[in-house]
Parts: C-alpha cells; sequence; structure tokens
C-alpha cells in the first residue's frame, strides 16, 4: 500500500526552512540522555512539523513483545488504538511492512477491516513508523481536529526524514541504557564476589584480636589484684577492640553500593582542600608537599565527598610511607588526553617513601592487603586501597600504582571530564 500524497498547498514550507528544522531536531535528539525527554521531543517535533495537536507516540517493549503507548499530546481520548499493540496486530504489521507515513484516508481501499477501523475512526491522522535497520522500533499517530489541514508531499519528506533522526536517537539510547545497565549489574556482580573474599578475610583478622579479649577475660578474675597485669591487658584490648572497630566500619562503606551522587565540581579546588587538611601534619612531620596543579583544568562530575575520601587516603598513606624522616610529598593535576579524543584529568600523587616490592604492587587493590605493621595505631585494615579503587570504578575511572623500592610510589587516578 503507498500513501496518498496530497497536492502541495503550503508555499510557506520552503526547502530551506524544512533543513533548519530537520537540523534543530536532530541536534536536540542528540543531546538527550533521558528517555522520556527523548520521546517527548520526537512526538512534539513531528506534531509540530505535521500541524497537528494531538498525538501519541508507542515504543517497542523488547522484553514483552508488543508496542506500548509511552507519551501523548494533549487529550489521549481521541486515540482509537489500544494502549498495547501486539507485534502481530495488522496495524503494526502494515507499518513494519510498508514503512511508509500512513494516512487515514488512504486505508480506505485496505483489505483488513481491524487496519480500517484503527485509522478510519480518525479521519485527519497519521501514522509515522520509526524504523532502525529495516526494523519498526516505535511509531507516532498524530491527528488534528482541523477539516482543512492538508500533507503535502514535501510535509512528508520531513516527516521520514525526522523519523529517521527519531529512530537512530532511540536505538542509540536503548543501547546505552542496556549498555548502562549492564555495567551496573557487573559491578554489583564484582561487588558480590569481592565480598566473598572479605568475609574470609574478617574472619582471619579478627581471629586474634578476639583470642587476646577472650583470653584476658578468662585470666582476669584471678588476676584483678595484679595492677601490672590489669593496666597492660587493658590497652592491648583496647588495642584490639578499636582494630575490630575500624574493620567493621570499612567492610560497611565497601559493602554499601556506592552509586556516587555526581555533582559539577572543580577537581583542583577538592585537591586543595585535601592538602589544607594534611599540611599540619606535615609540617609537624618535616614533610615538604610540592602541589603543582594544572590551570584550566576541564570541570567533571564528581562525587565530592567520595573523590575526598580516595585523595585523603592516599595521601595519609604516602605520609606513613615516608615514616619518620624528612621526605617530599608530590600532588600534582594534568589534562590526559585519551585516544578517542576525549579530555580527562588526571591526579598524581607521589611520595619519597619506602616504596612497594614487586611481588606486593600487584596485591595493592586487594581486600586486607596492607604493608602497614609499624604499630598498633598505624597498623592498616588493608581495605582503605580496595574501597579508593572501588570508588574510582564507580566514577568509570581508572587509578594506577608505580613504586621502586627505597625510591618512593606514585599513584594516578584517570576521571573523566566535560571536556571532549
Amino acid at each position: 500500500m503507498t500513501n496518498r500524497t496530497i497536492p502541495q498547498s503550503d508555499p510557506c514550507q520552503s526547502a530551506t526552512a524544512s533543513l533548519q528544522r530537520l537540523t534543530k531536531f536532530a541536534r536536540d535528539l542528540g543531546h538527550t540522555r533521558s528517555l522520556s525527554v527523548l520521546t517527548e521531543q520526537i512526538l512534539s517535533g513531528l506534531a509540530e512539523a505535521a500541524r497537528h495537536s494531538q498525538g501519541t507516540l508507542y515504543l517497542l517493549d523488547r522484553e514483552r513483545d508488543h508496542f506500548c503507548q509511552t507519551i501523548a499530546l494533549a487529550s489521549t481520548s481521541f486515540i482509537a488504538i489500544p494502549s498495547v499493540l501486539p507485534l502481530d496486530h495488522p496495524f503494526v504489521q502494515q507499518l513494519a511492512c510498508h514503512q511508509d507515513i500512513l494516512v487515514s484516508p488512504s486505508l480506505k481501499n485496505s483489505h483488513n477491516n481491524e487496519t480500517i477501523s484503527l485509522l478510519d475512526a480518525l479521519p485527519n491522522s497519521l501514522a509515522i513508523p520509526l524504523l532502525n535497520r529495516g526494523r519498526l522500533i516505535a511509531f507516532a499517530v498524530l491527528h488534528t481536529t482541523s477539516d482543512t489541514t492538508v500533507i503535502s508531499s514535501h510535509t512528508t519528506e520531513l516527516l521520514s526524514a525526522m523519523a529517521q533522526n527519531a529512530a537512530n536517537a532511540l536505538d542509540s539510547l536503548l543501547l546505552y541504557e542496556d549498555l548502562r545497565q549492564s555495567q551496573a549489574l557487573m559491578r554489583r556482580t564484582d561487588r558480590l564476589r569481592s565480598l566473598e573474599t572479605i568475609a574470609g578475610g574478617f574472619a582471619h583478622e579478627i581471629r586474634n584480636p578476639l583470642t587476646s579479649i577472650k583470653t584476658f577475660i578468662q585470666l582476669a578474675p584471678e588476676r584483678k589484684d595484679d595492677s601490672h597485669f590489669i593496666d597492660e591487658f587493658s590497652r592491648i584490648v583496647l588495642d584490639d577492640v578499636n582494630r575490630i572497630e575500624r574493620l567493621i566500619q570499612e567492610i560497611l562503606d565497601y559493602a554499601r553500593y556506592m552509586e556516587p551522587q555526581l555533582t559539577d565540581e572543580d577537581l583542583n579546588e577538592i585537591v586543595s582542600s585535601c592538602l589544607y587538611f594534611i599540611q599540619v601534619k606535615a609540617d609537624s612531620r618535616g614533610i615538604k608537599i610540592e602541589k603543582d596543579l594544572a590551570s584550566g583544568l576541564p570541570r567533571g562530575m564528581l562525587d565530592r565527598q567520595q573523590i575526598k575520601q580516595v585523595l585523603l587516603n592516599l595521601l595519609l598513606n604516602a605520609m606513613d610511607a615516608i615514616g619518620e624522616t624528612t621526605g617530599t610529598l608530590r600532588v600534582r593535576t594534568t589534562r590526559l588526553p585519551k585516544a578517542d579524543g576525549e579530555v580527562w584529568n588526571q591526579v598524581e600523587i607521589g611520595d619519597t617513601g619506602h616504596g612497594i616490592s614487586a611481588k606486593n604492587l600487584e596485591h595493592i587493590f586487594d581486600p586486607f592487603f596492607t604493608t602497614k605493621h609499624a604499630s598498633a595505631v598505624n597498623e592498616g585494615t588493608g581495605l582503605g586501597l580496595t574501597i579508593a579503587h572501588q570508588i574510582i570504578r564507580e566514577h568509570r575511572g581508572e587509578i594506577h600504582v608505580q613504586s621502586t623500592e627505597g625510591i618512593g610510589t606514585t599513584f594516578l587516578i584517570n576521571l573523566p571530564s566535560h571536556q571532549d
């Protein structure tokens, strides 16, 4: 079946105006990352071009194998089509097979009564298919209450071009949503797998503290008059309890699904804020801080508190690695061009500490892996870098480490920016 093409009767619809409308329509769709906003833009754009005041858009539900009404303009009481249509419905088949705009009067000669009844009840209506790679993924039904409105061949061509742009934008967004959901599922799966490791590590890590606490409780009744024993064991038990508390808190931090609360941030400002917090401690230990923050660094969408947590963890680790001797802590930001043309931001945190051996370096982000065993106060739980790694991944970023024993360690954090 072919369209009924009505002779041109609108001389104002010039080729230049059509091209401008199409260009703006395509540009607006390309900037949209929300399905609800995109479908609204598609329907309103098509309705405006056709000069139809009412309409509705149907989108393919791939899981349930039907088309479902997603959005409508003005009152939907005029719509004779049900809110849900299966893929094998004659009306859907008509659009999918002929892949052309249907004007309701053109269906008068159709032999399919079910198809006729859907649009025949709307004497001034259009059905516009949205096709991607020859497959119907959506369609719009538009209606006007005017009896004098005609659809010129020029307008039909414009609507067809707009429909193709709309179909491409819809397909891209749906693929993006599928990818985003798959990545989220993978992150949750990785987290559950890591939690299995953490559960085993937690049992191992608290065994010794619990043993000392149990021993103290067993011996305390018969040694209650031994002040030296009570004082010494009380100190040990308190250290062990504090260690267990730190372990539990860090496990809770890691187990909680950390969906970043992204806001528009200046990475240099976050780095400066972290350096402000550690400056006094660095000065008291004779550690020199060398700061080199790139000017004109592009802003990015970041969770400010989570990124501060990562940076502070790395900065404090760097000072611990330097130890009681004097040393240097280097902090640098720079623009990082990527192979695909995007521009990311990089934060470099380096120290002149004792470094990390090659055999330990590959395990640095593993749960419960730590090289801090100098004292009960500074002994690490082994989850700080694991959490930092997870946070950077949640930001779609990267974290790398380079180290040489006796020379120092450098962490590189790469984060996406607004600029591309």
